[in-house]
C-alpha cells in the first residue's frame, strides 16, 4: 500500500496529477455535493463546524487520496449541498449520519475508513454508534468527543491575548450589527484563529476557514445535540474496529476529552502531539501524518 509519508509533494505537483471526481446525490429536496481524491481503499473525511463545507479540508483530502479514495462531502445545507428549508426537522445529527449513509450506499462501498476532525469527529462518532459494521477504522483528529463534556469546559478565548480579545469582540460587534462582509468576517477571523494554532505563521488559513460558517446551521447542530442528549458511550463500548484518537497538547479541546474517548473505545490508540494545536496537519504535520499512516498500515 502507498503510504502518505510524502505528504510534502502535495504542496508541489499540480491538481491535474490526482484522480479527482465531483458529484452530486439527489435524494428528495436533499442535494448532496461530494468529491473524491486518489484510488484505493475508501476513507470519508467529515469536516468541523458544524455549518462549515468542506471547502478548507480539500488539501488535507489530497494528502489522503495518496493513498485512499479519499472522500469529502458538504454537510447537508452548507457549501454546494442543498435543502429546501433549513429548520429543526430538516438539520439534526441523525439526518446527517443519513446523508453519510447515503453518500456509502452511492458510491457502493462495504466498509470504510472514517476520519472525523473537530465537530466531525463528534459526527463520526455517532455515525460509529449507529453503524458499526460499515467502518473498518476510525480516526478523530482534535475531535469535539463522544459526549457533551466539551461544552462545558471549553474556554476559546481564553488562548487570546487581551488585544485580540478586544479586536474579536469589536468585529463580532460590527458583524451583529449587520456589517456581513467578507472583509469584516476575515477581521473576525483573523483575531480568532491563534486560539486553534501553536504556529501563528499558519494565521491567515484558519482566518480564511473561520469566514466560511454558517451560523444558523452551526446553532441548529448544538440545539439538537442538546434536544438528544447527545452521548455515544454506552453504544461505542462494544465497538471493535481499530481507532486513532490525535490532538495537539495545545489544542483548544482538552486533553481530558480524547482520554474518555480513549477509555470507551476498547481497541483505541491515543496520541497526543507535542507544540501543536487544533490543527495537526499544520502545526505538526510530519508526525500528525506519521501517526495516521501507521494506523493506515495496520489496518491492512
Amino acid at each position: 500500500m502507498k503510504t502518505i509519508q510524502t505528504f510534502l509533494i502535495i504542496f508541489l505537483i499540480p491538481i491535474t496529477l490526482f484522480s479527482q471526481a465531483e458529484l452530486s446525490i439527489i435524494k428528495d429536496d436533499n442535494t448532496i455535493c461530494l468529491t473524491t481524491y486518489g484510488e484505493g481503499d475508501p476513507m470519508l473525511i467529515i469536516n468541523g463546524g458544524p455549518g462549515m463545507s468542506s471547502e478548507g479540508f480539500k488539501p488535507l483530502a489530497q494528502i489522503m487520496g495518496q493513498s485512499h479514495k479519499a472522500i469529502i462531502y458538504d454537510q447537508r445545507g452548507t457549501g454546494k449541498s442543498k435543502i429546501s428549508r433549513i429548520d429543526t426537522g430538516t438539520i439534526t445529527m441523525d439526518a446527517m449520519v443519513r446523508d453519510i449513509e447515503t453518500i456509502r450506499d452511492h458510491l457502493e462501498i462495504e466498509k470504510w475508513v472514517v476520519f472525523g476532525h473537530s465537530f466531525g469527529g463528534m459526527l463520526a462518532s455517532y455515525y460509529a454508534s449507529k453503524f458499526p459494521e460499515k467502518v473498518k477504522g476510525l480516526i478523530l483528529s482534535s475531535s469535539g468527543g463522544i459526549d457533551m463534556e466539551l461544552f462545558s469546559i471549553i474556554n476559546i478565548n481564553s488562548r487570546l491575548t487581551a488585544l485580540e480579545r478586544d479586536s474579536l469582540n469589536y468585529w463580532n460587534a460590527k458583524i451583529a450589527n449587520g456589517d456581513t462582509t467578507y472583509f469584516a468576517r476575515l477581521q473576525r477571523g483573523r483575531f480568532l484563529a491563534p486560539a486553534y494554532l501553536y504556529d501563528k505563521s499558519n494565521v491567515p488559513v484558519i482566518a480564511h476557514r473561520l469566514t466560511q460558517g454558517n451560523i444558523a446551521i452551526n446553532q441548529l447542530v448544538f440545539q439538537n445535540m442538546r434536544k438528544i442528549d447527545f452521548d455515544c458511550s454506552e453504544a461505542l463500548k462494544d465497538f471493535k474496529a481499530p481507532v486513532l484518537i490525535i490532538q495537539g497538547r495545545e489544542d483548544i479541546i482538552d486533553k481530558s476529552i480524547a482520554e474518555t474517548a480513549h477509555s470507551i473505545f476498547r481497541n483505541s490508540t491515543l496520541t497526543i502531539l507535542e507544540e501543536c494545536g487544533h490543527y495537526g496537519w499544520l502545526d505538526q504535520p510530519e508526525l500528525y501524518f506519521g501517526a495516521i499512516d501507521n494506523f493506515l498500515q495496520e489496518l491492512e
